[in-house]
């Protein structure tokens, strides 16, 4: 189900609450598993500061809250009069009592429209505040932690879990408020009015409370089990779109169907069980209501034969226990809402708390040489499990430099070191023999550029993918890198030329040619190092030879960092270094290394075979 979908249908179970009842209530969270937080106190104080702001629209809604339910209050009392009017025949009061009825409902709804107004915008300033402040986090944290988290958990937190704050702030804050000052009021006018019949229309109601409460809970596993199958069958759904080609080329639609098939089955089977049960809620909640109507009518009709009370205080009763009734349910199920939304939080709470990435450094550096240096450099994601052990390496300017090994040897690490994405546990890493921790981090990234071996594109035109790491290039400056990358080659066979726009990572263009935009991008940063992590591993062997030269040209004056399966793309570099389990094994140019028959002529007489690597 979707969020928006979720929220219509739980908008539309919470009306009707009564006049004295704020929008909220109903069956919402009934049948969903209740999240609850770890920490409540800490995290309400939290919230709390978010209506620093909203002071004014916090205490007007209050007061309008109040109004809502004391004219709700009013209204079946004037109706018990003008039916003791009636039955009196004083018909004189009558008119009066008549239009007070009418401005008292009619007031009521312009207030509960108000209520709406002022709840909705309250709840989307501080939704839009809390979001802005998780997006500004998420954008500084460390590239450590966005690795080691779901990233669709990151995402759920900025949408689903703000939402739920959002729905609680717009309705269940002022349904809390509205029916425990319903529940109040009307016990209060109820006792005055008749304590007998108040002990008898409370009897029932705390019967059908806890009715509500059994019910929610034998129900809530087959929600649990229906949202598990949901999450299959999205998966199931998503990953053979994305693998549609594979599934095709197999001839296995048919077994894809079956599988398919059989989860919705079961996903069909359990919906309908947990929605029949769940129905059942509101036919049982009209029964003990009407049970209740019945209790006061036979009992108040007793009353008012030997002389108790009159006809007028029946009707305002059964009123009355209507809306005692429905305020009940309503904050029963009110409280899976609010600690749903508190657990939500604290998860937008947990990012917002997390370290930003540590950008410091003293030393602002606007060019370079282009000379690294990697001294003793240690370094684990998992503490006690290297991936690089005592890595020494020596570039010099303007030098082209390979890096080559099998699968996990260390090779991207090493460029996530140099670029500061991870801090070594030991040794030193020098750019033109100043520590790259001593160097502004911001200046640091400007100086390279660098191609990821999964291409990087954003829905966006292709000149503004170009023009990413500058957006202040020129029109020349963007022909130039263009034409030099062959990406304006792809360029001139698009209708709409560089502004073509880009689907979601590119996928109206081929893999090569999304990789030669990306190239292109790297390019027009005019790096001083640049870095190519397997950049030409999806490019076919004719367009790897079209931007050969290219590549030539562009890497003069620049230190160039190559990581490569392909050998074939890095037999000029000035200094090929292999790797083996995050160490430098061997390192030579290419003919010295094939002469030496070690482990990069195995590699090189593997590929060359064309066997897997």
């Amino acid at each position: 189900m979707s969020s928006q979908t979720s929220t219509s249908r739980n908008n539309t179970q919470m009306q009707g609450i009564g006049m004295g009842m704020g929008r909220g209530g109903g069956r919402r969270n009934m049948g969903a598993p209740i999240e609850k937080p770890k920490d409540s106190k800490g995290t309400l104080r939290r919230l709390l500061a978010y209506f620093a702001n909203e002071r004014g629209r916090v205490l007007l809604m209050f007061a309008i809250v109040t109004a809502s339910v004391v004219l709700g209050l009013i209204a079946p009392g004037l109706l018990s009069r003008a039916i003791d009017s009636i039955t009196q025949h004083n018909f004189e009061a009558l008119p009066r009592l008549l239009i007070l009825m009418l401005l008292c409902y009619v007031v009521n709804s312009a207030v509960g429209l108000l209520q709406e107004y002022i709840g909705a915008g309250m709840s989307l300033r501080i939704t839009k505040q809390m979001r802005a402040e998780l997006f500004n986090t998420t954008i500084d944290l460390p590239v450590a932690y966005i690795d080691n988290h779901s990233h669709g958990d990151l995402i759920s937190r900025m949408t689903n879990d703000a939402e739920n704050i959002s729905n609680v702030i717009s309705s269940s804050l002022t349904s809390l408020f509205s029916g425990i000052l319903t529940l109040i009021g009307t016990v209060a006018v109820m006792l005055w009015y008749s304590p007998r019949l108040t002990l008898l229309s409370c009897s029932v109601i705390v019967f059908s409370v806890l009715f509500t409460q059994f019910l929610s809970k034998f129900i809530r596993r087959f929600y649990v089990k229906r949202q598990q199958l949901l999450g299959q069958i999205n998966g199931i759904v998503e990953e053979k779109i994305n693998n549609f080609k594979t599934v095709t080329a197999y001839n296995l639609q048919d077994a894809v169907i079956e599988d398919f098939n059989q989860t919705s089955d079961e996903l069909a089977r359990t919906g309908i069980t947990a929605e029949i049960i769940s129905s059942a809620m509101g036919p049982v909640m009209n029964m003990l209501s009407n049970i209740s109507f019945v209790v006061v009518a036979v009992f108040g009709a007793y009353y008012v034969l030997n002389g108790s009370i009159t006809v007028g205080v029946i009707s305002a009763f059964i009123i009355y226990s209507k809306q005692f009734s429905r305020p009940v349910n309503a904050l029963s199920q009110l409280y899976g809402s609010i600690q749903t939304a508190m657990a939500g939080a604290e998860r937008i709470f947990e990012i917002q708390d997390a370290p930003p990435e540590d950008k410091s450094g003293d030393v602002h550096m606007e060019t370079t040489k282009g000379v690294i240096e990697f001294k003793h450099v240690d370094f684990s994601y998992v503490p006690e499990k290297k991936v690089i052990n005592d890595f020494n390496l020596h570039i010099e300017a303007g030098k082209k430099i390979a890096l080559v090994g099998s699968t996990g040897s260390g090779k991207t690490t090493v460029v996530n070191l140099l670029m500061r994405f991870y801090d070594i546990d030991s040794g030193e890493i020098t750019l033109d023999g100043v520590n790259i921790k001593d160097i502004d981090c911001h200046d640091l990234r400007d100086l390279v550029g660098i191609v990821l071996q999964d291409t990087v594109l954003f829905t966006d035109t292709i000149e503004n993918n170009l023009t990413y790491a500058h957006r202040d290039a020129t029109r020349e400056e963007i022909l130039s890198a263009a034409v030099s990358s062959k990406v304006d080659r792809i360029v001139q066979a698009l209708p709409e030329g560089y502004q073509t726009m880009l689907l979601d990572q590119g996928d109206n263009l081929s893999q090569g040619e999304r990789q030669l935009v990306a190239i292109g991008r790297a390019f027009l940063s005019k790096p001083y190092i640049l870095i190519l992590d397997e950049a030409t591993s999806n490019i076919d062997t004719k367009t790897e030879t079209d931007i050969q030269d290219a590549m030539v040209e562009l890497m003069k004056g620049r230190t160039s960092l190559i990581i490569a399966h392909r050998l074939s793309t890095i037999q000029d570099a000035d200094l090929i270094v292999v790797m083996d389990q995050g160490s430098i094994v061997e390192t030579g140019t290419h003919e010295e290394l094939l002469a030496k028959g070690g482990v990069y002529y195995e590699l090189y007489m593997t590929q060359f075979a064309g066997q897997e690597t």
